[in-house]
């Protein structure tokens, strides 16, 4: 996603609790900061598990960390330093990773991390911003770095090269409420927004949009289900990895509610051909088309195809 690391973006000018430890990802984009203040940005190479131990180091000393590098390399590889280092010491970082899912399908399921917000859903405190716009992850980070979490809160800034065509007013907390109706709710989480919208276009359904999916909005959730008929509620979560990850916590939002829950998202088959992003997205049935089909046949509604 644009924008992360250069000089004018939320850590160009970072405060001086702030320092941006990171692996070789990216070093270009922070070229300017570098110069600027050597001290600041720490580049440990490729040593992951390294990366996360320095950054809860630094927070130990009272700093604010922000670590960098591809997601599977953030999240998969050095989960135990993030249990252990940052989770069992108490201490917060933010982790702000590239790639997402599937963004860059040449660097094949080695740079591929759909399963890390599920991961993370093992851990405990965790917050877990998906923004699904390039100004919307500048909100975001600037809510994570020091405008709304303390110095212990341990956050994850998930950024994608996919990206909705605009950015909404998000806020770090709230889903919001895109569309109104009566036969069923959608939750589009960040850069999937535009895929939902267009799929549930004519469709007599709520949409709403989570850029903050951990907490989880049980509270948003709840009130767009009282405005459903029937005499349950029928949810859709339509998320830009791993299928199901939220469907855990958006039963507990709804558990004295008769209910149903779909998750859509990235599936567990490896795709073992690099192609193109938009050829992941439709393989994973996340495109426009099939999302229509998918949501209309839960929710039994008629659509065209």
């Amino acid at each position: 996603m644009p924008g992360f690391g250069s000089y004018d973006s939320p850590l160009g000018h970072h405060p001086d609790r702030v320092l941006v430890p990171g692996a070789e990802i990216g070093r270009d984009g922070f070229a300017e900061a570098l110069r600027l203040h050597p001290e600041r940005v720490i580049n440990v190479g490729i040593r992951e598990q390294l990366l996360v131990g320095a950054g809860a180091g630094l927070a130990l000393t009272g700093m604010r960390p922000v670590v960098h590098t591809f997601a599977s390399f953030l999240v998969e590889r050095p989960f135990e330093q993030l249990k252990l280092d940052l989770g069992h010491q108490d201490v917060g970082a933010v982790l702000v990773s590239a790639a997402a899912s599937f963004d860059w399908p040449a660097g094949g399921y080695t740079h591929m991390a759909p399963g890390d917000v599920a991961l993370l859903d093992t851990l405990d405190g965790w917050t877990v911003h998906v923004p699904g716009h390039p100004d919307e992850a500048e909100t975001l980070l600037r809510h994570a770095v020091g405008a709304g979490e303390g110095k212990d809160d341990k956050v994850y800034v998930r950024l994608s090269a996919q990206s909705n065509e605009r950015a909404l007013a998000v806020d770090g907390k709230r889903f919001l409420t895109v569309r109104e109706g009566r036969r069923g709710v959608v939750v589009a989480v960040g850069p999937i927004l535009d895929a939902v919208v267009a799929a549930t276009e004519g469709l007599d359904v709520t949409v709403l949009y989570a850029t903050t999916v951990r907490p989880f909005d049980t509270a948003a959730l709840h009130r767009a289900t009282d405005g459903t008929d029937g005499t349950g509620a029928d949810v859709v979560l339509v998320e830009p990895y791993l299928a199901g990850t939220s469907t855990a916590a958006a039963n507990d939002a709804l558990v004295d509610v008769p209910h149903r829950v779909l998750g859509l998202g990235v599936g567990r088959r490896e795709l073992r051909r690099y192609g193109q992003i938009e050829e992941h997205v439709t393989a994973h049935g996340l495109d426009a088309a099939s999302l229509r089909e998918r949501i209309g046949g839960f929710l039994g509604a008629e659509v065209s195809v």
